[in-house]
């Protein structure tokens, strides 16, 4: 049933705009645990590590567990991207800080973690908060790249939100950098991406940057 709100002057108002939820979903791809399974006994095996050894029997399974923890990392979770009229007109920045990012490094299939702070400037909607974390995970759990990680959340919320502005940076550490190769043990590397307002506005770009940076939190 659609309501109206009727003011005093008798004049219908409008009813409010529902919300907005559009499907988030990587395209589908089998699984196959068995077989993953199977490459993991053999990549154990050429690294001299056996897992069939009866002197070490809890490596019996290490070949499934590693199979089910990549297929886990490397598996998006579909969620509803869920907008609202922004019925307030409200046009200063909303900002989520240390959003928990999980990824793997496209290039030796290690993790990499850290946090990410997503804010925007209102349009004419605005999200339910916890979608921009669920946007995080959504691209990070692929392999990776920190950079292109960063750009594909800010593009994923420009295009669905149609915000004034986007504003996206992300800080992690390697274990590609920091187990092996420089070992640069306590390194961190930070990425933004900018759009709209937050990218042409120096002002914006300022407060956004200021606010990300401030450690008194």
């Amino acid at each position: 049933m659609t309501m109206t709100a009727i003011h005093d002057h008798g004049d219908l108002a409008p009813a409010p705009r529902a919300p907005q939820r559009v499907r988030i979903e990587a395209a589908p791809k089998p699984v196959d645990l068995a077989a993953a399974e199977r490459a993991a006994h053999l990549l154990l095996t050429a690294l001299g590590i056996d897992p069939d050894a009866v002197g070490n029997p809890d490596l019996a399974r290490t070949p499934r567990r590693l199979a089910e923890a990549y297929a886990e990392l490397l598996s998006p979770q579909p969620f509803d991207f869920t907008t609202f009229a922004n019925a307030e007109g409200y046009d200063e920045l909303v900002l989520i800080r240390d959003i928990p990012v999980r990824s793997v490094c496209e290039h030796h299939l290690l993790p990499f973690t850290g946090i990410a702070h997503v804010a925007y400037l209102p349009g004419e909607s605005v999200v339910g908060l916890s979608k921009i974390p669920r946007m995080v995970d959504h691209y990070a759990r692929r392999p990776q790249t920190q950079e292109r990680l960063t750009v594909q959340i800010a593009d994923a919320l420009a295009a669905r939100l149609r915000p004034h502005g986007i504003g996206v940076v992300v800080e992690a550490t390697h274990t590609c950098m920091t187990l092996r190769g420089a070992r640069a043990v306590g390194s961190t590397t930070t990425t933004s991406a900018l759009r709209g307002t937050l990218r042409d506005d120096a002002r914006s770009r300022a407060e956004f940057f200021a606010l990300t940076a401030d450690r008194s939190r």
